[in-house]
């Protein structure tokens, strides 16, 4: 991916979190399920995007990505939250209404 196309995905009202991750990671295939979860409980109202690393060097060293997985959370191309590691799908949950001021039943 393109940095640029990058950008143009973080820039939207719509809350995008990032999941940066590699193939090799364990960690990172644990993301994929609360991920999923993630995106059943808040629908149109998270943007998920999944950035391997290693197929995507440039924006990996952009944002200084020392581990996988990372998780970052963009509204309107400003990251307001990060994190390296595995977390948990209400903890994500609770982590995007709080910085992003959604409210989800």
């Amino acid at each position: 991916m393109a940095h640029s196309k990058f950008a143009e995905l973080i820039k939207n009202e719509t809350p995008t979190l990032v999941d940066f991750s590699a193939e090799w990671c364990g960690p990172c295939k644990m993301m994929k399920p609360i991920l999923d979860d993630l995106k059943s409980k808040m629908g149109d109202q998270v943007q998920i995007i999944k950035i391997d690393v290693d197929r995507n060097p440039g924006i990996a060293l952009a944002y200084q990505i020392q581990s996988v997985p990372t998780l970052m959370l963009f509204k309107n191309s400003n990251m307001v939250w990060r994190q390296a590691g595995v977390v948990p799908t209400e903890q994500l949950r609770k982590i995007i209404e709080q910085h992003t001021f959604i409210q989800t039943n």
